[in-house]
């Protein structure tokens, strides 16, 4: 079993939609969530938190019924941090022809039994695309931290 990857594949279910008839963005929030826990604790070997979503953007709406693909794959790593690039895909389950639904970066920490950060192996690109997901989950990074800065500064002032 590959470490660096993980996906989930099911069907949409009724329960899943919206007032719109469509999956509710909510419902894929969580299994964009729930993928990238399982993809950062095996990658990891320990309980992970989520620490923040980046950059999530609905392409096209998920219809029950639909086969629908989660999949999270570690995309950058610091010293307790996971980056893990989640594309979320659907289709028709008869022909098996997906389209991708949404993407984002997310982030998670790796925690110890107390809750306290634990270290994380390091993860290195290797193939093209590894290295362009993994520079755009690194802008992401940046941009979250600045985006922190801003509030901060905008909350002290008054």
């Amino acid at each position: 079993m590959d470490k660096d990857s993980v996906t989930f594949r099911f069907l949409a279910e009724p329960t899943d939609v919206n007032f719109g008839g469509k999956v509710h963005g909510g419902i894929v929030m969580k299994w964009i969530d729930q993928a990238g826990y399982a993809c950062a604790a095996l990658w990891s070997g320990h309980y992970c938190v989520t620490v923040s979503v980046a950059a999530i953007k609905f392409h096209r709406p998920i219809l029950v019924g639909q086969l629908v693909e989660v999949e999270a794959k570690i995309a950058n790593t610091g010293k307790t941090s996971m980056q893990i690039f989640i594309a979320v895909r659907c289709g028709d389950p008869k022909s098996g022809q997906m389209v991708e639904s949404n993407n984002c970066i997310i982030n998670f920490v790796a925690t110890d039994q107390a809750g306290y950060p634990v270290p994380v192996p390091a993860f290195e690109a290797k193939t093209a695309n590894e290295k362009r997901i993994q520079k755009y989950a690194q802008k992401m990074k940046d941009m979250s931290l600045q985006a922190e800065k801003v509030f901060e500064q905008e909350m002290k002032e008054e």
